[in-house]
C-alpha cells in the first residue's frame, strides 16, 4: 500500500510540475547550464534573507504566491534539512545593479551587488517560472546566470497632463517597469492641457489649471466635446507613489515643462504671461504661442516656489524642466522680454545681431529674428532654472532644444532623433536617448491603422524599437561614456483610457527593455520574438492589455462579423 501511494504521488507530481525556462526578457548577459540534478520548487521551500533584504524577500514571496500559489515563509537564519531560495549581498558581484543567480539541487541563491541587483535577480527567477496557470511545484534546471544592465538609465515616460491617470494605474504602470528591469519613471506632470501636481504656495494651479472645459474631438477638428475634464495629484498621493516606486528600485523623475507648454499655469496666473491674458487651459493638441514671460521677475519667484515643492516631494537628483517647443512670438512683442534681449545681446551673448544704434530706441524685428530671439531668451531662462536646482544639489534635464546655451552639467534628452543626443554627448553632456524614430510609443505599431484605437500618427513597429543602439560605435569612446541610456515616451493626447496606455506600450516596451539591458552582441531579434511569446503569459496573468499583431491567432477573428 505504501509503495502504491508513493507511485501515485510521483505520477501526480510529474503531471503537475512544470520546468522553468531561463529565456526571459530582457535576455541576461550570460546563462551557463550546469551539470547535476535540478531544484524542485514546492511548498517545503523557504526564503532566506537578512534584515537588509527583507523587502526583496517580501516581493519574491508575493510573486511566488501569484504565479505558483505557494506561500513560502521568510527566514533570517538557516536551518538544517530545509531547502532555501537565498537572497544575499556579495562583494564578488562588482557590476552596478548586477546579480548572480545559481540553481542546484540544494537550492537557489541570488547574490547581488546591491539590493537592486538582488531585485533584478528575483525578476529573472520570476519570469523563468511557468506562468500560463498556477502550478504548485516547478523544476528548475541547474544553472548559473551572471547578469548586469548595459545602461544605468532604463526608463519609461508617461504623460498625465493631456489625459489624467489614477494613482492605482500609475502604480500598475510602475509594476510594469519593474517587470522589465527598468529603473526610471519619467512623470510628465504639467502641460498646456492640465496642471496635475499640487503646489501649495500657488493653489490656483490645481483649482484652475487642472481643469479644462472641454477637449477637442478627433485630430484637432473644429469640434469640441464641451465636457469638463480634470484631475490632479495631491502631495500626499505623490509621496505615496514615490515610495511605491522606490521600493521597486525605480526613481521618479518629475517633469515641469517650461517656459513653453505652460498654458494651464497661465490660465491660473495670467500675470506670468507676456500679454496678461485672458488665457484658458488648452483644449486642443500641439504648440501654443503663449509662454512664460522671461522678462518678468515674478516668473522666477513662481519657478523657485514650484521647484522647491517639487524637490521636497521627489528625492530624485534629476529634475526634468522641459524646454521643448517654445515659440518666441510673444517675447518679440513684449517690452520686458525686449529689455532682457537687448541687455544680453549687448553683453556679447549674441554678438553682431542687434541692428541700429544700441543707445536709441529699438523695434523688435518680426519673423526673421524669431529664432535669434529664442536663442537668447530661452538660454537666459534655462540658466536661471538650472541655478535654482543646482543651489539645492539637484541636476537639470531638458529636451534637446535646451542644448544651445546650456551649462556643461546640463543633461540632454534627445527626442528629435539621435543626432542632437550625439552632438550633446560629443560636447560632454550626459544624454538620454528618446528619439521619435524608435521611442515614441504613442505612434502606431502597424501601417494599416484601420483597427487601431489611437489616432496618433507615426509608425514604429516593434522590430524598429529592438534595432535601436543608443550608443553606437560611430560615436567616440568619450561620447559613448556620456550616453546614460534610453527611454520610451507615451504622450497621452490620443490615449483616452488606461487600456490604451498599456496597448501602446506593450509589447514594444519589452523590446526596449532588451535595448536597455542586454549588450548588443547578445541581441537576436528572432530569438527575442520566441522569448517574447512566452513572456506575454505574464501580461495576461497580471491583466495588462497588449497589442497582438505578432500573434494573429490571438486577435479578434473576422473583425467585420460577430
Amino acid at each position: 500500500m505504501v509503495v502504491m501511494l508513493v507511485a501515485v504521488h510521483a505520477i501526480v507530481f510529474a503531471a503537475s510540475a512544470q520546468t522553468a525556462d531561463y529565456g526571459v526578457v530582457p535576455m541576461p548577459q550570460r546563462i551557463e547550464m550546469q551539470r547535476g540534478d535540478p531544484f524542485v520548487l514546492d511548498a517545503d521551500v523557504q526564503i532566506l534573507a537578512g534584515e537588509v533584504l527583507q523587502q526583496e524577500a517580501s516581493f519574491l514571496q508575493v510573486y511566488l504566491k501569484e504565479l505558483n500559489g505557494l506561500s513560502l515563509p521568510i527566514a533570517q537564519k538557516r536551518q538544517k534539512k530545509v531547502n532555501y531560495i537565498e537572497l544575499t549581498l556579495s562583494p564578488k558581484v562588482t557590476e552596478p545593479e548586477g546579480y548572480v543567480l545559481t540553481v542546484n539541487k540544494k537550492g537557489i541563491t541570488i547574490a547581488g551587488e546591491s539590493a537592486a541587483g538582488v531585485f533584478y535577480g528575483i525578476q529573472t527567477l520570476r519570469k523563468s517560472l511557468f506562468a500560463d496557470s498556477i502550478v504548485y511545484s516547478q523544476i528548475l534546471p541547474a544553472v548559473r546566470i551572471t547578469d548586469a544592465p548595459r545602461f544605468p538609465w532604463r526608463g519609461m515616460h508617461l504623460d498625465c497632463s493631456r489625459h489624467f491617470w489614477s494613482v492605482d494605474f500609475v502604480k500598475k504602470f510602475i509594476d510594469l517597469l519593474a517587470l522589465h528591469n527598468m529603473n526610471v519613471f519619467h512623470w510628465h506632470l504639467t502641460d498646456d492641457q492640465g496642471w496635475r501636481i499640487e503646489i501649495k504656495k500657488w493653489p490656483r494651479l490645481t483649482t484652475v489649471g487642472s481643469q479644462r472645459s472641454g477637449t477637442i474631438i478627433g485630430t484637432n477638428s473644429d469640434l469640441d466635446d464641451g465636457i469638463p475634464y480634470g484631475g490632479y495629484y495631491t502631495q500626499a498621493e505623490l509621496r505615496e507613489v514615490v515610495a511605491y516606486a522606490a521600493a521597486r528600485h525605480i526613481t521618479i523623475v518629475p517633469e515641469i515643462d517650461m517656459p513653453g507648454h505652460m498654458l494651464a499655469a497661465l490660465a491660473a496666473y495670467p500675470e506670468l504671461g507676456c500679454t496678461g491674458g485672458p488665457y484658458q487651459v488648452g483644449h486642443y493638441w500641439g504648440v501654443y504661442k503663449d509662454v512664460l514671460c522671461v522678462g518678468n521677475p515674478r516668473v522666477y519667484e513662481f519657478v523657485q516656489d514650484v521647484l522647491t515643492e517639487v524637490m521636497d516631494i521627489f528625492p530624485s537628483k534629476v529634475i526634468h524642466i522641459g524646454g521643448d517647443e517654445t515659440p518666441s512670438e510673444k517675447w518679440q512683442h513684449c517690452k520686458k522680454c525686449d529689455e532682457i534681449y537687448i541687455k544680453k545681446t549687448l553683453e556679447g551673448r549674441v554678438a553682431g545681431q542687434v541692428e541700429g544704434d544700441s543707445d536709441g530706441p529699438r523695434t523688435m524685428p518680426e519673423y526673421p529674428y524669431e529664432e535669434m530671439v529664442r536663442s537668447v531668451l530661452q538660454p537666459y531662462f534655462t540658466n536661471k532654472v538650472f541655478n535654482i536646482l543646482a543651489s539645492k544639489g539637484r541636476r537639470a534635464l531638458g529636451w534637446d532644444e535646451i542644448l544651445d546655451g546650456a551649462p556643461q552639467n546640463a543633461m540632454i534628452m534627445s527626442w528629435r532623433g539621435t543626432a542632437p543626443g550625439a552632438k550633446a554627448a560629443e560636447a560632454g553632456h550626459d544624454v538620454v536617448m528618446a528619439p521619435t524614430t524608435h521611442c515614441y510609443f504613442d505612434y502606431q505599431q502597424v501601417e494599416d491603422t484601420q483597427f487601431e484605437p489611437s489616432r496618433c500618427g507615426g509608425f514604429i513597429p516593434i522590430e524598429r524599437v529592438y534595432s535601436l543602439d543608443p550608443a553606437p560605435d560611430s560615436l567616440s569612446v568619450e561620447a559613448r561614456s556620456h550616453i546614460l541610456g534610453t527611454q520610451a515616451n507615451l504622450w497621452a493626447e490620443y490615449m483616452t483610457n488606461e487600456q490604451m496606455v498599456e496597448y501602446q506600450a506593450l509589447p514594444r516596451m519589452s523590446a526596449l527593455a532588451e535595448v536597455q539591458w542586454t549588450q548588443p552582441e547578445h541581441k537576436d531579434y528572432k530569438a527575442f520574438l520566441q522569448r517574447l511569446t512566452r513572456f506575454t503569459s505574464l501580461f495576461e496573468r497580471y491583466h495588462y492589455t497588449y497589442a497582438k499583431h505578432l500573434w494573429p491567432d490571438r486577435q479578434i477573428p473576422n473583425r467585420w462579423q460577430f
